[in-house]
């Protein structure tokens, strides 16, 4: 619902309760994305709600830097105690930041809240209206409508509002997310979703589609090259479980599918305080444990 995978919270279950700390840990987790992310993104391509020159924007910043991530993560955090501490700090990092935007006034930035608040009521209405109208495609909802795309600006259309980001930023911004995402494992939403949304000013109903498509294109390139590696490095586990990402990401594609198709009617504060209760509990645990 808040256009991330859940891969970044099946890690700490991975360490914690399976004991799976090796580098391949991040391989599977990112087989977990290939697996479960299909179906959410089909849900956000069917309902017009996929802002594509964002995802292209997405993809080719992070795509390098997910392969750096890689290596680092092979070279300098093999060590568990020092990955869990990196986990504990890029979770921390993703709380804090919607935490910041849970608490921001609403005044601030109106322009992100009407389009949301008009979205919901748009959402409402057409599913009060009369059924037979709906069946036979004679009322949809609105779709998103792309204004402007280059190497310069990214201008977009939701519900009577027009978002201007700057494309190359949204590309510096994903190449960094790329490197944590490969070195931790995730494709990278769950980082940069809330960076659109806190940073950028975007509504989160139109960047989780960017976000999971972007995360989905990387993971199939991290999976690759952490198999490609791994003969390289035969003192470690570096290719990914198959079997276990594959249980991980069948469990995943179900929940997918039902949290994109429940996303718009639930209230866009909701979605950031429930990720933000999951993510500051595991990452709160391994600093502690760190210091400790």
């Amino acid at each position: 619902m808040g256009g991330v995978s859940g891969a970044f919270l099946i890690l700490p279950f991975q360490v914690s309760f399976l004991g799976f700390t090796s580098p391949a840990v991040s391989a599977t987790n990112q087989l977990f994305n290939i697996v479960a992310i299909p179906s959410g993104v089909y849900r956000y391509i069917k309902e017009g709600r996929m802002v594509w020159p964002l995802t292209w924007a997405v993809i080719i910043g992070t795509l390098p830097g997910v392969l750096i991530g890689a290596i680092l993560r092979i070279q300098y955090l093999p060590n568990p105690k020092n990955f869990k501490m990196f986990v504990g700090l890029v979770l921390l990092y993703i709380g804090c930041r919607l935490i910041k935007d849970l608490f921001k006034k609403k005044q601030s930035n109106g322009h992100q809240m009407s389009a949301e608040e008009q979205f919901r009521k748009v959402v409402k209405e057409y599913h009060e209206s009369d059924q037979s109208d709906i069946a036979s495609g004679q009322r949809r909802l609105p779709r998103i409508i792309v204004k402007k795309f280059n190497m310069s600006r990214i201008i977009y259309e939701f519900y009577g509002r027009t978002f201007d980001v700057n494309a190359m930023g949204i590309m510096l911004l994903s190449f960094s997310v790329g490197i944590i995402g490969g070195i931790y494992g995730i494709g990278g939403g769950a980082i940069i979703a809330p960076f659109f949304v806190s940073f950028f000013g975007l509504p989160v109903y139109t960047v989780a589609g960017a976000a999971l498509m972007g995360t989905f294109v990387t993971s199939v390139v991290g999976v690759l090259f952490y198999q490609a590696i791994a003969p390289f490095y035969p003192e470690m586990a570096v290719a990914p479980d198959w079997a276990l990402g594959f249980l991980f990401g069948m469990g995943g594609f179900a929940g997918m599918y039902c949290g994109a198709r429940l996303q718009k009617y639930v209230p866009a504060k909701l979605i950031k305080l429930i990720l933000v209760v999951c993510i500051l509990f595991p990452a709160i645990k391994y600093i502690l444990a760190f210091i400790r």
